[in-house]
């Protein structure tokens, strides 16, 4: 069971037919990765797993299921970022389950003063950039899209791959390729947001010099493009859900990596 796909690792060779091969196993791939993470999403919110209880291993999940680690690792990905599961350092995968989480609430007195208030607008609007500008961007960019926006984001991911190909550093087309998605929207205030921001964004701009060049750093790279494959896979195909499920996937895991990264660095 293997989620090797052909002509990835060197797409300066790659035929229109193993492309076009590519291109299917990755929307086989994500086919399986959205049917597991909906059959154990199901039976969390039937409690058939408990809250707090842990998650069958890896390896149990693949016998049952008859897929890779890679849509195991990806469907609990999913899992996590709707806040049903919780992966904990030597348990495991644990159940936080439907609904356990207590409401968040403001109350008449939490908004006394201006500085309450401004508190408040302070937290709306980072959630509505941490989660929704990026994911609604994916998503807008796959109905919208043009062929000349195609270009660009394939001519950024060709370019990312290439950087990682090489161990050369891949922060430029990085930010390429999500600045090309947000021109993708059609809305310019999307690509005046991720310009804004600027590369410093982009969470290996801060590792440089420490664990640039190590092994995990290039395990990392390739996570990443293999990533963004996905979400330009989805932009291609005009499917705005898939293409907020696989923006928010990478962000999500762009994360978790990020964090293990500075562990591993001593920060």
């Amino acid at each position: 069971m293997s989620d090797n796909i052909v002509g990835v690792n060197n797409p300066s060779t790659a035929t229109p037919a193993t492309l076009d091969s590519a291109a299917s196993a990755r929307r086989r791939l994500r086919s399986l990765t959205l049917d597991l993470a909906e059959t154990l999403g199901a039976r969390i919110r039937e409690e058939r797993y408990a809250a707090g209880q842990q998650l069958p291993t890896e390896a149990a999940i693949v016998a049952e299921f008859g897929v890779s680690r890679t849509v195991v690792r990806e469907a609990l990905s999913q899992l996590q970022a709707s806040s049903l599961v919780q992966t904990r350092h030597g348990i495991g995968t644990v159940v936080v389950g439907a609904g356990q989480s207590a409401p968040f609430r403001i109350a008449p007195e939490q908004l006394a003063t201006l500085q309450d208030v401004i508190a408040v607008l302070e937290l709306r609007i980072a959630i509505a950039i941490a989660i929704a500008t990026e994911t609604e961007a994916a998503a807008l960019a796959a109905l919208r899209r043009t062929d000349a926006d195609l270009a660009v984001l394939r001519e950024a991911l060709a370019a990312f791959g290439e950087a990682v190909a090489a161990s050369r550093d891949a922060v430029g087309p990085d930010f390429q390729s999500h600045a090309g998605i947000a021109r993708a929207t059609q809305n310019p205030r999307f690509a005046d947001l991720i310009a804004a921001l600027g590369t410093g964004a982009i969470p290996r701009a801060r590792l440089a010099g420490t664990v640039e060049r190590s092994v995990e750093q290039q395990t990392y790279l390739q996570c990443v493009h293999g990533e963004h494959e996905s979400i330009l896979d989805a932009i291609v195909a005009r499917d705005a859900e898939s293409a907020r499920a696989a923006m928010r996937t990478h962000l999500v895991d762009s994360r978790e990596r990020r964090r293990r990264l500075a562990a591993a660095a001593g920060a």
